[in-house]
């Protein structure tokens, strides 16, 4: 068995390759962090941890793309490797995009909000297959405005013709989308003014 090699660091943790028993898999090590009570520390740690592989294993039991979990441990996540590009690194094509919407539409039927659903977070697999990615800031939540925020998140990174190809998915993908695209005209005339009042 081969040793671990790092291939990304983060903020929140840090990123692994290996090969194990023939086959790549990723290992995502949450880091610690020295300006918390080592305590404390661990208890969040071990709690994330947990929460992120808990909806990895719902959103795959419900037969949304996601990486497989392939172990757990108190404070990493091994799972299988994507072959593919990130979105982000590509020109994104209507097939995708759409795809990309039934994903979130699926995830916000469940209750599961994303957190930072972008193309940084959406990869395209060899097969041609949309997959979504990183699960370090999501939540079991009903929440209106947390699902609104998932959607302008897209909104400011996509061009406006992909981003209503984008909304349409989801609009058909989850029944309450239109609670959540109201709340999203006021989330987005929050901001506005909080600009404004910056200037």
């Amino acid at each position: 068995m081969e040793k671990p090699r790092i291939i990304g660091i983060g903020a929140e943790a840090r990123l692994y390759l290996m090969n194990l028993f023939g086959a790549d898999i990723i290992i995502k090590e949450r880091l610690p962090k020295k300006y918390r009570a080592k305590a404390l520390d661990l208890r969040i740690r071990k709690e994330r941890t947990k929460n992120e592989a808990r909806i990895m294993f719902r959103l795959s039991k419900a037969g949304i793309r996601c990486p497989r979990i392939v172990a757990l441990g108190r404070y990493s996540i091994y799972m299988e490797r994507l072959e593919g590009v990130l979105l982000k690194d590509k020109e994104i094509s209507s097939r995708e995009i759409s795809d990309a919407g039934q994903i979130l539409g699926r995830m916000h039927s469940l209750d599961i909000i994303h957190g930072d659903f972008t193309p940084a977070n959406l990869i395209l697999d060899n097969s041609g297959k949309v997959y979504v990615i990183d699960f370090g800031l999501s939540a079991m939540a009903k929440s209106e405005e947390e699902k609104a925020v998932d959607l302008l998140l897209m909104k400011r990174y996509l061009k406006k013709n992909l981003y209503s190809l984008f909304e349409d998915a989801y609009s058909k993908t989850y029944n309450d989308s239109g609670k959540i695209l109201r709340r999203l005209e006021e989330v987005e005339k929050r901001g506005r003014y909080q600009i404004r009042t910056l200037a």
